[in-house]
């Protein structure tokens, strides 16, 4: 076990001699300071487990020292000492935190039991305390692990470990369908600075999962981050052997690091969050399953009201726009009568194709029914959504389907659009409009709509 530190502190030399010959023969690291103020000067730079102070001395008087000792982190147990002691005193001490009081002149076994008492009873305390935090930290990993909704999980995750850190600001992404990172959580920082990040520091991912920082020397910042981004700390997140995206820090304090005690709890935390997260991702594909249509692949109509939800809670939180587009293919059935059933259902997934390609990797497609589809479209207003829209229609009236069957046909589409909060800000109205700005383009097909409350209008 480790020594215990006592300071000692008196004006008068005798009593700073009999107090460390005492107190040396029971095994204690004994300093001592001759003056108040350079007792306040030694506790401050910390270390100290007990001060014993004389209460009555000129200058920096005892009741300071004590008060000095109350205001540090760690702060040590204080023993008054004074030859001139009165009830009032004595209770001033203890009101202010000191531990205990003796009083001149004192029987030597009276003192050395008082010390000892209150080393001991302080082992016991910080033995409590840690193994206190060690329960915390067990529990908030295992809360953590048993997380399946990657939506709680990723935020989560990084408090957690920025908590460790004793602060910063952090990032969660995964990778897209063309390893593009996709942001999934922003904490302290905007979803542009956290984007700018993850494209930065996608080389320094380590490819084995290891939890990694980083100082400014390793890494090179870029347009978009932050300001005064010093260390970074990189957590990949791993689904059965593949990294399939990572947790990003940023500033951290780097003297939070040098300590056993912090690397050990972070390792646990990355272990239980990785753990976390590997269910949270096959979990997330077995839903996936009944969210997605098993023709072309995208979601259902199903996923669809839950993904507007989600937009609509993130663009009231961010002060962001977002468009919903709806599609329908034009005299789709003259395909099915004419060439059958399953090319038309080859038609379908060459045009979920070419809506991919029409879309970012943000966006979200669905196909809604039969030869009916649907875009989510992140962080667009309505005329982002105008272009998104024709530019999608252009892609399937040039498209030729079916080559590989020798049949060439051409499809047109007419599309419909409405945006958030422009049009409404109620999820089942942003969906009808779109929908019937759709409708409406059915007169004339192969054209795009805008939402309007009274009529419809080419855009």
């Amino acid at each position: 076990m480790t020594q215990a530190t006592i300071l000692v502190v008196d004006d008068e030399l005798f009593f700073l001699r009999l107090y460390s010959e005492l107190l040396e023969s029971d095994d204690y690291l004994i300093e001592t300071a001759a003056s108040g103020e350079e007792a306040v000067t030694r506790i401050r730079q910390g270390g100290i487990d007990l001060v014993m102070t004389d209460m009555n001395m000129p200058g920096v008087d005892g009741l300071e020292v004590l008060r000095a000792s109350r205001n540090i982190r760690n702060s040590p147990d204080v023993i008054m000492v004074t030859g001139h002691a009165t009830t009032e005193s004595a209770i001033q001490a203890l009101k202010n935190g000191a531990r205990d009081y003796i009083i001149k002149p004192f029987n030597p076994d009276e003192l050395r039991h008082l010390v000892h008492t209150c080393i001991e009873q302080r082992r016991l305390l910080n033995e409590n305390s840690s193994l206190k935090s060690q329960i915390e930290l067990f529990q908030k990993g295992q809360n953590l692990a048993s997380l399946i909704d990657l939506d709680r999980l990723l935020p989560q995750s990084i408090n957690s470990m920025l908590q460790e850190l004793g602060g910063g600001r952090g990032i969660a992404f995964m990778y897209g369908n063309n390893s593009a990172p996709v942001l999934r959580s922003c904490i302290s920082m905007n979803e542009n600075e956290g984007r700018a990040i993850a494209q930065t520091m996608l080389p320094m991912i380590d490819p084995q999962g290891r939890l990694r920082f980083l100082d400014g020397s390793e890494f090179t910042t870029s347009s978009g981050w932050p300001e005064d981004v010093n260390s970074i700390g990189i957590l990949p997140l791993p689904c059965q052997g593949d990294i399939k995206g990572a947790i990003i820090l940023c500033n951290a304090p780097d003297d939070r690091m040098e300590t056993l005690e912090t690397t050990e709890n972070l390792l646990f935390l990355s272990e239980q969050i990785c753990l976390g997260f590997d269910n949270a991702f096959q979990f997330l594909g077995t839903r996936e399953l009944v969210y997605t249509d098993d023709l072309t692949g995208l979601f259902n109509h199903r996923y669809l009201h839950l993904a507007i939800e989600k937009e609509i809670s993130r663009a009231s939180r961010y002060d962001l726009k977002f468009s919903i587009i709806f599609l329908d293919l034009d005299h789709f059935k003259q395909i099915n009568d004419t060439h059958g059933h399953l090319a038309g259902s080859k038609t379908l997934t060459e045009v979920a194709a070419v809506l991919r390609s029409s879309v970012r990797e943000v966006d979200t497609l669905f196909r809604y029914g039969g030869d009916e589809f649907t875009a989510l479209l992140v962080e667009t207003d309505e005329e982002g959504a105008r272009i998104a829209a024709e530019r999608m229609r252009a892609s399937i009236a040039g498209t030729t389907f079916l080559q590989d069957e020798g049949i060439n046909a051409k499809v047109t589409a007419t599309i419909g659009y409405a945006t958030y909060p422009d049009h409404t800000g109620n999820k089942f109205d942003l969906i009808d409009m779109a929908d019937k700005a759709m409708f409406n383009g059915k007169k004339e097909r192969n054209v795009i709509r805008v939402a309007s409350p009274n009529r419809s209008q080419e855009a």
